[in-house]
């Protein structure tokens, strides 16, 4: 069987495929910068001259991803940096928020919201399961320094609300996503997931990127 096909075959199951060693270093180093030490949870992240190499079609991390989606491209970047000046935990959740160019009425779309001057709102469902949620690895990540928790298969669950999150993970294995430098984890949009706060002082730097196999419905349009 294809490399390609048998990623598929774990994708589409456990709703997570593991991409080990998949950035190489050069393109690392452009992506360290991207990440500030003091950053934030959820720093947006734009694509400009400094960074464009690492996000662009040709990239490793690219190419990476569209061997699970060919037609995936990357609609939001965002960066953590779990560490001793900012830690966090999160219970069980979905992330069901994308961000756009403007906000514009159209059917479906609803819970806007505008955060550092990029209006948010939630899409339909429908749209929500053909997304990707692909987290960049850039310091090796264990269980002692934050890594993210996630219940495998969970996406097949479909829409869950706070309330339910914690009863319906249950119902699905636990991974902890423990990874090396240069480590890519493509997970389905859906998938649940936690996280706790760090135990050491180190740096947990990770890049987010979600990704979208589509256009928005006009006049919506991805920043």
């Amino acid at each position: 069987m294809h490399i390609a096909s048998q990623l598929a075959d774990e994708f589409a199951t456990e709703g997570r495929v593991w991409l080990r060693e998949a950035v190489p270093e050069d393109d690392l180093a452009l992506l360290d910068s991207v990440v500030a030490i003091e950053a934030k949870p959820g720093q947006r992240i734009d694509i400009d001259y400094k960074n464009a190499a690492a996000f662009s079609l040709s990239s490793a991390l690219v190419r990476a991803v569209q061997v699970i989606d060919p037609k995936a491209k990357s609609v939001r970047i965002v960066g953590f940096n779990k560490s001793q000046n900012s830690n966090w935990t999160l219970p069980w959740h979905q992330d069901r928020i994308i961000a756009v160019k403007a906000r514009e009425d159209s059917a479906g779309f609803d819970n806007w919201t505008r955060k550092a001057g990029v209006w948010h709102c939630e899409p339909p469902i429908e749209l929500l399961h053909q997304m990707l949620f692909v987290r960049v690895h850039l310091d090796d990540t264990a269980e002692s320094n934050g890594a993210m928790r996630i219940a495998l298969g969970s996406h097949e669950a479909g829409f869950v609300s706070a309330t339910h999150a914690l009863e319906v993970a249950s119902r699905y294995p636990e991974e902890i996503c423990e990874a090396k430098r240069g480590d890519i984890l493509i997970l389905k949009m859906l998938t649940l997931h936690r996280s706790k706060p760090s135990q050491t002082g180190s740096s947990r730097r990770a890049i987010r990127i979600d990704f979208a196999p589509f256009d928005l419905p006009s006049p919506l349009e991805w920043p």
